[in-house]
């Protein structure tokens, strides 16, 4: 049985006449709706645009339960492919769990010229933490209360569901993070790090920590104004502006 897509939540592909492409990719209970802005901007500057909808995301919150983090990676793999069939340079970039994503993509040799991460998470939960999840799973507890539309801005609010299914959010932290977290030294690639200093859903800490470890170049630039989901927050114009001018920077533009 087929499940709607909300209403703006829908994928985006975009085909332009030049050599690089940008795969945007949205964080966990969210949908592309949270990177459309990032998405539509890079086509108006000329990219190929690949903006894909995670499986279990931007239904229902029950189709989300059955999904884990290999589905997401499977998903953001076919839209590389997509992309790299039309582009020469590729950059990723991610909100929140996509940008755990973005890094994934780069381990994976996904991505040919950079990366961009807006307040990724990249460590797993402290071990009491990642306890009580279990242990609700346990109890019969499919979903927990919702992490949802963090924004500064009074006037926005993210589409994303009412509710964080524990299972998947158990699979990201240790199939995604756990698995992730010793190989960021191997990432060569230029990274641009954007991060909220007041972020209620992923501590800045994590943001710290892999530019400390990340193998290669960091441009790290903090937002005073924004707190999690910063591309649709105060904040959003300046994340585009030095997103667009890292990425055509580093595919040579």
């Amino acid at each position: 049985m087929s499940v709607s897509v909300l209403p703006g939540a829908e994928p985006w592909s975009h085909q332009s006449d030049g050599s690089a492409g940008i795969l945007a990719l949205h964080g966990f209970t969210g949908n592309p709706s949270s990177m459309r802005g990032v998405a539509h901007r890079f086509a108006e500057q000329g990219f190929h645009v690949e903006l894909p909808r995670l499986p279990g995301h931007g239904t229902t919150v029950e189709e989300m339960t059955g999904t884990r983090w290999q589905d997401w990676c499977g998903e953001v793999l076919a839209a590389a492919e997509r992309l790299r069939a039309r582009a020469d340079h590729v950059v990723v970039a991610g909100l929140s769990m996509g940008g755990s994503l973005t890094l994934w993509s780069g381990l994976q040799g996904l991505a040919t010229s950079g990366l961009i991460c807006v307040n990724p998470a990249v460590r797993p939960q402290a071990p009491d933490v990642l306890e009580m999840l279990e242990e609700m799973l346990a109890d019969g507890m499919a979903v927990m209360p919702a992490i949802g539309s963090d924004i500064a801005d009074p006037d926005v609010v993210e589409i994303a569901y009412d509710g964080a299914p524990v299972a998947p959010l158990l699979s990201l932290q240790h199939e995604g993070l756990a698995e992730m977290m010793p190989r960021y030294q191997e990432l060569t690639l230029p990274l641009l790090l954007v991060t909220s200093r007041q972020d209620h859903v992923v501590d800045p800490a994590d943001s710290e920590f892999l530019a400390g470890v990340y193998g290669g170049s960091v441009e790290h630039l903090w937002l005073e104004r924004s707190y999690h989901v910063a591309t649709q927050d105060y904040d959003r114009d300046l994340i585009l502006d030095r997103s667009v001018e890292f990425a055509s920077r580093v595919c040579g533009l």
